[in-house]
């Protein structure tokens, strides 16, 4: 999918003139399967809109060990900066699990574009809404779900993400160990 076609999704910019000029000022990056959007700990600026592909987002520990906090499937707009950020380094890695095509833009050139304009104003909040919504409901999960019913959320939630992902990632996101993912899925398929 393009940029345009993409955002001619939302009302916000229903305006042809307002989205042909917002779509102009993004950029294309494309990447190959296990290369890196953005990295924990390093410098990090843009915006990002998914066109196509698959990426995750996680968090990693000086031990290396890493939890997977976020899966994204093209096309859909990325978490926001502002949420995934700390004075403008990255708080997560994100990498692609498959080939991608992005569009990116500058945060603070967002920023500029959302004071002159209350269309583009209303599609970034609305993003960063959606996205404050989603984390909200994972911590949710994580704090009242046993492993059964969270599993249950995700496959509600992510519908037909268990098959376009890793069950590590997908166990780690849950909060559970790849065994016990791996013991759920067995139990479902036979029906208990």
């Amino acid at each position: 999918m393009d940029l345009r076609t993409f955002l001619t999704r939302s009302p916000d910019l229903s305006d042809v003139a307002c989205r042909e000029g917002f779509a102009a000022q993004w950029k294309p990056r494309r990447l190959n399967k296990a290369e890196q959007v953005t990295r924990q700990g390093q410098p990090e600026t843009d915006e990002y809109v998914l066109l196509e592909g698959c990426l995750t987002s996680s968090i990693g520990d000086p031990e290396g060990k890493e939890v997977c906090v976020g899966f994204y499937v093209g096309p859909c707009v990325v978490t926001p900066n502002i949420a995934r950020t700390r004075d403008s380094e990255s708080l997560v890695s994100i990498a692609a699990t498959t080939d991608v095509s992005l569009a990116r833009i500058d945060s603070d050139l967002l920023s500029n574009l959302m004071i002159s304009s209350q269309s583009i104003r209303n599609w970034a909040n609305a993003v960063l809404r959606d996205a404050l919504n989603q984390k909200a409901e994972r911590e949710w999960c994580l704090a009242a779900l046993g492993g059964a019913e969270r599993l249950n959320w995700f496959r509600q939630t992510f519908p037909s993400y268990e098959a376009m992902f890793a069950h590590t990632l997908i166990a780690s996101f849950l909060g559970i160990t790849p065994v016990t993912l791996s013991r759920l899925r067995a139990r479902d398929r036979q029906g208990s």
